[in-house]
């Protein structure tokens, strides 16, 4: 018994998972491509062949068991991580014939505006399950998916599509439909959404994860929507809205949607094409007994300025020294700008000053330490629009609140006392540093690098592996460091010899250990896959540059 479990263990450790990717890539490509030059028929036979395939049920576990965000919350099962064993099991006994899907676990999660969002979490073997469903699905639709649609899908993102507003906007003024559909991902009719799937051979599946019901101080019924929480449950909603933007510029001619998940807006010519839009959008959405939700709905002129995904894009009165100029030339007496919104910089703000007062007692190097992640997510996220003068407030603001941290320590804030806690690190009078030198963060000292939109309906599932790779190392939100080493390393994985793709979760990792004399400096460091590093460091924590050739790989 011993030696049978050792077997399985050394069985998920040796996996080439290289071999793995390719070959469950190279059928997604093929599926992408059928279904791009209209030959269904054989798309489903290579998705009926990919989710029986052994390589796609591997690295369906892989993704729930290693790399997934939420891969240690448990089910209704109670179940928050696998073994190795149970990992190679679970893989190996991954079958739809048989399959039942159990109920989901009910947990809230608080919204921003005080609401509480419900989650359906499933069990482990259920998002597995639907880990190796999506392998097949996913490219199927990605093939079809309209080209101004951003949310949940990969290789896409918040700023493609604010960039695609930008450039919509850029040369001329607009009338703007600014909606959010309400409820979206708790009100979606599953006949309808079944009846769209285009996959017959996943639809009986699918509705087991629909109607599987929820735990929530008791058994719940679920008659409409797809539970938030599931791995497929994103692209699902994505299937149900496709169309929609399609539909409106159809009818309304000069009109352009944007989309990101259930989010979208309409860019007109006048106001009369955004009411018209707004009534159509409405009767679309109602086929799914879905709607636009009116408090979050609003219809604006460019010159007043509007905002969508946390940024504000507004047409600006300026003269003719500063104005924006057409494709010939000629001044156009405005110009397109897009920053943070208020709402959103505020936002910021309150969280900054909320980390501040819950570490009123603790050593300034933790106070740090919880800070300075923020300040770079936030700051990276708005690093390709015009943020600059909104960077440099947020400084001074912040230099106040900790100003005020110490004089609450201190009893006085003098300038003695604020010597203590302040330096002049990175050429900055003022910088929050410790005696040892650990430094926080300043949101001006963040690049602003104008991002570079995704080219039409490209999708990862397309092959052109080249132009992925390479857009990774380009775009904004990533830390200059990732960027340098992703250069430095032409886009590949050092452990597992793979390009790394759109939806990969990254680490850097050093070389040789901290803890046995490794550095920070570049030739140390390395950056690899969220699995591959877990690897590296299970199995001895010291991988050198030189060793590549002794993995497993």
């Amino acid at each position: 018994m011993l030696k049978a479990s050792l077997k399985t263990t050394t069985e998920w450790k040796t996996i080439n998972w290289a071999k793995v990717q390719r070959k469950v890539f190279k059928l997604q490509k093929r599926i992408y491509k059928a279904v791009e030059i209209g030959d269904r028929a054989k798309a489903h036979n290579l998705q009926k062949l990919l989710v029986k395939s052994y390589y796609a049920k591997l690295l369906a576990v892989r993704k729930v068991t290693q790399d997934n965000q939420g891969k240690k919350t448990a089910g209704v099962d109670g179940k928050k991580s696998l073994t190795l064993n149970e990992r190679m099991a679970l893989s190996k006994n991954l079958d739809i014939k048989g399959y039942k899907a159990k109920p989901l676990r009910r947990v809230y999660i608080p919204k921003s505006n005080g609401e509480q969002r419900p989650l359906g979490i499933p069990t482990i073997r259920d998002r597995a399950m639907q880990a190796l469903i999506k392998l097949g699905l996913e490219p199927h639709w990605e093939a079809q998916f309209e080209a101004n649609s951003y949310g949940f899908r990969p290789g896409r993102s918040a700023q493609d599509a604010i960039e695609a507003i930008f450039l919509n906007t850029r040369y001329k003024d607009k009338w703007v439909l600014d909606a959010d559909i309400e409820k979206c991902f708790d009100k979606i009719n599953h006949r309808v959404l079944l009846n769209d799937l285009d996959c017959p051979h996943f639809r009986q599946i699918i509705k087991q994860w629909l109607k599987c019901g929820v735990m929530d101080n008791g058994f719940q019924e679920t008659t409409s929507g797809t539970p938030q929480g599931g791995v497929i449950s994103p692209l699902l909603a994505n299937i149900a809205l496709h169309g929609l933007g399609n539909f409106i510029e159809r009818e309304i001619k000069g009109t352009k949607v944007i989309r990101y998940a259930d989010d979208f807006v309409v860019l007109g010519n006048s106001q009369e094409d955004i009411y018209t839009a707004k009534r159509l959008a409405n009767n679309w959405l109602d086929l799914y007994d879905l709607r636009i939700k009116e408090s979050k709905t609003q219809v604006v002129h460019t010159s007043d300025g509007f905002d969508f995904l946390g940024f504000n894009i507004r047409q600006y009165k300026v003269g003719r020294y500063k104005s924006g100029k057409n494709t010939k030339g000629r001044n156009l007496g405005f110009k397109t700008l897009v920053k943070p919104s208020k709402k959103a910089v505020q936002k910021h703000y309150d969280h900054l000053k909320d980390v501040i007062t819950k570490h009123k007692k603790a050593p300034q190097g933790a106070l740090i330490s919880r800070i300075n992640p923020i300040i770079r997510g936030w700051s990276n996220y708005y690093s390709s629009v015009v943020s600059k003068e909104i960077y440099s407030k947020l400084d001074h603001l912040l230099w106040v609140a900790l100003r005020a941290w110490i004089k609450s320590r201190t009893g006085k804030a003098f300038y003695k006392d604020l010597k203590k806690y302040f330096g002049t690190k990175g050429g900055f009078k003022w910088t929050f540093q410790t005696p040892l030198g650990i430094s926080m963060n300043r949101h001006a000292k963040t690049k602003i690098i104008r991002h570079i939109k995704v080219k039409g309906t490209k999708s990862p599932y397309d092959g052109d592996l080249s132009y992925w790779s390479q857009r990774g190392m380009k775009l904004p939100g990533i830390k200059t460091r990732v960027k340098n080493l992703l250069q430095h390393q032409k886009g590949i994985c050092p452990v597992c010899k793979q390009l790394f793709m759109p939806d990969d979760l990254l680490e850097i990792d050093h070389i040789i250990p901290t803890s046995r004399g490794g550095n920070d400096r570049y030739n140390n460091l390395q950056i690899l896959h969220k699995h591959c590093h877990d690897f590296k460091t299970a199995r001895d924590g010291s991988l050198s540059i030189h060793n590549y050739d002794e993995m497993p790989f």
